[in-house]
């Protein structure tokens, strides 16, 4: 394993009812996945790549670059009708469509959904969005200025998505604490009963359907107002299909974003090296973001096997889930020279971070800008800190991974911002 890389256990002893065998009863829901996969997926990547558990239904869990990428690319075996795993598996009939379109969509359906997103989320939308990012940014990092220890996860890097999606949307930015509150309880709670996770899921649909309702009486020029003017094959979107799509951008928008630039300011507060060439050599911030996201990937995907075949020497069952971690891809030594190594000016990047086939991330011009500029501004106001406690470090469970408490050490660095050459 590489310096980044922490202890694990490949099969635990625990009185509990987590994970007793990777490779045969694993749960990505345990606290050791939360803690450190890399461990586990590059022991299962030379021992077992394809894993298999009858937990949630039946499962299996892909481990290398190349099985990732195939099934990324395979909508011929593979429906993202369900892209979250839990014991209730969405029944055929949700495709084509799904319930959170594009991404819960399947071919043909997939195609039209996802483009409409694409105005929304070019490199020329986004550059509009930099400076409201970033005086964001600015105002989160002045409200630390002067204390000794902060939780950034807390205090800094799960403020900036919500802003950011709260205004693409319309939506009112005092809202932000019901988005985070809808992240938690339908992403991170997927071992809650069945009946009080989709109990969870209407609290959010109602709450988008109320602000829809607003935006047919007042419309107004946000991303909201487009999908109430889009049309799919000359019809209108309908109710399900908006709030659906709304519900996407909430909850894989922030989350995944959250999660990333958390992680990122993890590697830097454990690795002064690091922290210190970034703030010395400032143009090395693109490469840097690229391998943050390289070697932190927060998303791990899921698929429902359509009918029962036999795929890459495995036999797969109809409604099998498979788990696609793009993390794993990431941290395969086939693809990826030195690949558990955090390398900050990491020349060859063709990283899976953003996913792999027809649903990669329709957003990822706007993760890059936000983790970019919530770095830039973070390294300007404090470009000397550290982790004060690892152990205190509590990473999210589930197939979004980022740390959700993150104490940090910045000392008298809040009094010398500026002072770094970024």
């Amino acid at each position: 394993m590489g310096e980044d890389a922490g202890e694990g256990r490949w099969a635990t002893d625990w009185a509990t009812d987590w994970a007793t065998d990777w490779a045969t009863d694993f749960d990505h829901t345990d606290p050791e996945w939360a803690a450190d996969p890399y461990l586990i997926w590059d022991r299962l990547r030379t021992e077992c790549p394809f894993a298999h558990t009858e937990r949630f239904g039946g499962a299996w869990l892909l481990t290398r670059h190349d099985d990732i990428a195939a099934l990324a690319y395979d909508s011929e075996h593979f429906s993202s009708r369900g892209v979250v795993v839990s014991d209730v598996k969405p029944p055929p009939n949700f495709a084509p469509r799904g319930m959170t379109p594009p991404i819960t969509s399947d071919p043909p359906f997939h195609a039209a959904a996802r483009r409409i997103l694409l105005p929304a989320f070019s490199p020329q939308a986004v550059a509009r969005l930099e400076g409201p990012t970033r005086q964001h940014c600015e105002e989160l990092v002045n409200a630390l200025r002067g204390r000794d220890r902060v939780d950034a996860a807390e205090e800094y890097a799960k403020h900036i998505p919500v802003r950011v999606v709260a205004r693409m949307l319309g939506f009112p930015d005092h809202d932000a604490e019901h988005f985070r509150h809808f992240v938690d309880s339908v992403l991170e709670q997927v071992t809650l009963p069945y009946e009080r996770r989709l109990g969870n899921l209407q609290i959010v649909f109602d709450y988008i359907s109320v602000q829809i309702a607003d935006h047919r009486r007042h419309p107004r020029d946000d991303l909201t107002t487009h999908l109430l003017n889009s049309r799919i094959d000359g019809r209108p979107l309908d109710m399900q299909h908006m709030v659906g799509t709304i519900a996407l951008l909430l909850l894989a928008g922030i989350d995944t974003t959250w999660s990333a630039i958390g992680a990122s300011l993890w590697h830097l507060g454990t690795h002064p090296d690091d922290l210190d060439r970034l703030v010395r050599e400032p143009e090395l911030m693109a490469p840097a973001v690229e391998e943050f996201l390289r070697a932190y990937a927060p998303v791990t995907m899921a698929r429902l096997v359509k009918d029962d075949v036999v795929w890459r020497g495995q036999q797969l069952r109809a409604d099998d889930w498979v788990l696609v971690p793009f993390g794993a891809a990431n941290r395969d030594p086939e693809v990826f020279e030195d690949a558990d190594r955090v390398i900050i000016d990491r020349a060859v990047n063709r990283h899976a971070a953003f996913g792999l086939g027809i649903h990669r991330c329709v957003g990822s011009h706007l993760a890059r800008m936000e983790l970019t500029v919530a770095l830039e501004e973070w390294l300007r106001a404090f470009p000397s800190f550290e982790v004060t406690d690892p152990g205190r470090v509590l990473w999210s469970a589930g197939q979004i991974r980022g740390p959700r408490t993150l104490p940090m050490s910045i000392g008298s660095q809040a009094e010398r911002a500026g002072s770094g050459p970024l």
